[in-house]
């Protein structure tokens, strides 16, 4: 990234604005360019930077064709050290204020491990349950992976640790296809709320929906992490560990409408590489992304 890219007033279709305190702003903005605990596949580390890049170009619109040029945003630019433990303790800061400070917040990885301090900062800004929904190719329930605690596949393990998260039945996983061999028997001992990219293929979105909200609807709190693998590779090739067989950008983006009808307080996008794919699929995807949920957002906000 250019010095100081974060500061630019052109980006974010325009609607960035460093000068805004963050208790101002409707939405804030901050990046983890780290992939340093891959299993794979790197190069996630990219993204953030590669993702400003191409918010010059964009309107403030989506594709209701409903402008969201009314929405106060902030980049925080992004937080990065000389270790994971330091970006890490810096990661959960940041976030625990923009939660104390009730900012709705998206981060941009990075590899799926920069989710775990995301999620510690939302458990240490809350004093109340809260729920995870996990959209993903991969459960990301590994106990570790090659011995790391930390790993991108130790996400929701990790989370489960958490004073707020309660247990298994507040996280809602969405679009797993895949499950890894030290996965299996957490799976079979517990009540794991989950609909494969399979099962929502065959129910639809609506039904997706209503699943997730009798299982979460009753929380205050919602944390919602994307992996960008949830979608098939034929429209997000760019990702460092893709599964054939996934949701359609039309499902994702149905899907993320509803669940925005949910008190959702902040969410990252995550695992995209922009080196891995030359045509930037997973880039622009992610953007789009991003526009929409500005727009829901903006809808949320409406009288």
């Amino acid at each position: 990234m250019k010095k100081e890219l974060w500061k630019d007033k052109k980006l974010w279709a325009g609607l960035n604005n460093p000068d805004l305190k963050n208790e101002e702003a409707d939405i804030v903005i901050f990046g983890i360019p780290y992939d340093g605990s891959v299993s794979f596949r790197s190069g996630a580390k990219d993204a953030p930077d590669a993702l400003r890049e191409i918010t010059y170009s964009i309107s403030p619109t989506t594709e209701d064709f409903e402008s969201f040029a009314e929405l106060k945003l902030k980049d925080l630019g992004n937080i990065e050290g000389s270790s994971r433990d330091d970006i890490f303790e810096e990661a959960k800061a940041v976030t625990t204020q923009l939660v104390n400070d009730n900012n709705f917040f998206i981060m941009i990885g990075g590899d799926h491990s920069t989710t775990i301090p995301v999620q510690r900062g939302v458990d240490a800004g809350l004093s109340e349950t809260f729920g995870i929904i996990h959209i993903d190719a991969h459960f990301d329930l590994c106990e570790d992976m090659g011995g790391d605690k930390l790993s991108h596949g130790s996400t929701e393990r990790r989370a489960l640790e958490l004073e707020n998260v309660k247990g298994i039945e507040n996280i809602f996983f969405l679009g797993i296809r895949s499950i890894e061999s030290d996965e299996i028997d957490f799976f079979e001992e517990n009540s794991v709320q989950v609909l494969s990219a399979k099962e929502i293929s065959k129910i639809g979105i609506n039904e997706t929906l209503e699943r997730v909200k009798k299982q979460l609807g009753h929380l205050n709190k919602i944390y919602l992490t994307l992996d960008i693998d949830c979608l098939d590779p034929a429209y997000a090739a760019g990702t460092g560990t893709p599964q054939f067989g996934g949701l359609t950008s039309r499902e994702l983006l149905g899907i993320l409408e509803g669940l925005f009808e949910l008190p959702i307080i902040g969410m990252d996008i995550v695992e995209v590489a922009p080196g891995l794919d030359p045509s930037l699929t997973s880039l622009f995807a992610a953007r789009k992304l991003v526009t929409e949920v500005c727009g829901f957002l903006k809808k949320a906000k409406s009288p």
